[in-house]
């Protein structure tokens, strides 16, 4: 069984998973169809960071894999190497 703290510090994960999955759902699906001068508008940024927020993260998240990859493989190969 998982220590209290891993089991605390997962159900904050899940907790930020479900409300930026909410947030962002909101601002992409629901915000089109209101108008723009509804108040719900202030509470999100402009439409234009709907897609340009993702993509950075896409693009930082696929950096830090490849770079986790390539850190893998070339400990890999430097082990080799000594035996």
């Amino acid at each position: 069984m998982a220590p209290s703290t891993d089991q605390a510090l997962g159900f904050g994960l899940v907790c930020f998973s479900l409300l930026l999955f909410t947030y962002y759902s909101t601002w992409v699906i629901v915000l089109p169809f209101l108008d723009s001068g509804h108040d719900l508008h202030r509470y999100f940024l402009p439409r234009e960071y709907s897609v340009i927020i993702p993509g950075i993260a896409a693009v930082l998240a696929l950096f830090c894999v490849g770079a986790f990859t390539g850190i893998v493989m070339w400990r890999n190969q430097n082990l080799n190497k000594v035996d």
